[in-house]
C-alpha cells in the first residue's frame, strides 16, 4: 500500500521537526492544560498525535501521568530520547488513532498542533479519531484540541500565511490550492528530512468550521463543546475566535 504524505513525512523528521516555529509555544500552551486540570495532578492525561512529545514530557515534568500515543516510530524514539535525557516518565505508544484501543480511561485527552485530526484523507478517518477519543475519556472527561480553522481561508491565502511563518531550514509549502466544496487544503511542501534528504510531499489537510466541530462532538455526547482562537504559546478562554484566526482551539466536556 502506498504511504500517505504524513508517513513519508514523519518517518525521519523527529530533530527538524523540533525546530519548527510552531513546537516553541509548548510550555505555555501546557500553562493553559493545567489550568483547565485546576492543577489536580491526579489526572490522566492521554496525548493523541504526540510527536516527539513535547507536550507529554512537559506535562509528565509538571507531576501528571501521561500517555502519548503516535503513528510514526522515529518520532516516538525522539520522544523517548527526551523524556530519558529529562529523567520524565511518560507511557509511549505506537498506535494509529483511527483504530485505538487501550485498557485505560483518561481524564482528559489532548490533540495539540494538528497531531492527529485533521490530517486524515477521508472525513470518516478525522471522526474515527474522535470517536476513539471520546471512547478513550471517563465521564466526566475533557477533550482538549487543536484544528484548522475553516474561517481563515474565506478571507486569507493560506499559502500566503504560511510564506510568512516559514523558518530558514523549516518546512515551506511552495503551493496551495483551497478546495471550497471539501474545505480541503492541497498544498505542495518541500523539506529536508534528519538524514539530509530532500522531500517533496503532496499535502492533503482538511480546515473544519465552528457548527461542524460543534455537531461532530455532540454527536459524541459530549456536554458542552467551546471553541476559542489558537494563539501559539498561549491558548486562552477569552480568545474570541475570529477568521484570522489559522488555528481554532477546542475544549470539549464529556
Amino acid at each position: 500500500m502506498e504511504k500517505k504524505w504524513y508517513e513519508i513525512l514523519f518517518a525521519d523528521y523527529a530533530r527538524k521537526y523540533d525546530q519548527e516555529s510552531y513546537t516553541s509555544g509548548t510550555s505555555g500552551e501546557c500553562d493553559f492544560i493545567e489550568w483547565e486540570t485546576g492543577g489536580d495532578k491526579k489526572t490522566r492525561v492521554l496525548d493523541i498525535g504526540c510527536g516527539t512529545g513535547r507536550h507529554a514530557i512537559e506535562l509528565a515534568g509538571r507531576g501528571y501521568s501521561v500517555t502519548g500515543i503516535d503513528l510514526s516510530a522515529s518520532q516516538l524514539r525522539r520522544a523517548r530520547e527526551k523524556a530519558a535525557a529529562l529523567k520524565v516518565q511518560v507511557d509511549f505508544l505506537q498506535a494509529d488513532a483511527r483504530d485505538l484501543t487501550l485498557d485505560r480511561e483518561f481524564d482528559l485527552v489532548i490533540m495539540l498542533c494538528e497531531g492527529a485530526f485533521p490530517l486524515m484523507e477521508t472525513d470518516e478517518m478525522n471522526f474515527r479519531i474522535l470517536q476513539n477519543a471520546a471512547r478513550a475519556l471517563k465521564t466526566p472527561g475533557k477533550l482538549i484540541f487543536t484544528t484548522l480553522n475553516g474561517l481563515f481561508p474565506l478571507f486569507h491565502s493560506v499559502k500566503d500565511f504560511l510564506a510568512v511563518q516559514a523558518q530558514p531550514g523549516n518546512a515551506a509549502t511552495v503551493e496551495s490550492t483551497f478546495d471550497l466544496l471539501t474545505f480541503r487544503d492541497h498544498n505542495l511542501t518541500c523539506l529536508e528530512d534528519d538524514s539530509g534528504r530532500k522531500l517533496e510531499l503532496r499535502c492533503n489537510e482538511r480546515y473544519y468550521v465552528p457548527p461542524e466541530i460543534t455537531w461532530l462532538l455532540k454527536s459524541l455526547a459530549f456536554k458542552t463543546v467551546d471553541i476559542h482562537g489558537a494563539k501559539l504559546g498561549c491558548f486562552s478562554r477569552n480568545d474570541k475566535l475570529t477568521p484570522d484566526d489559522f488555528e481554532m482551539l477546542v475544549i470539549a466536556q464529556k
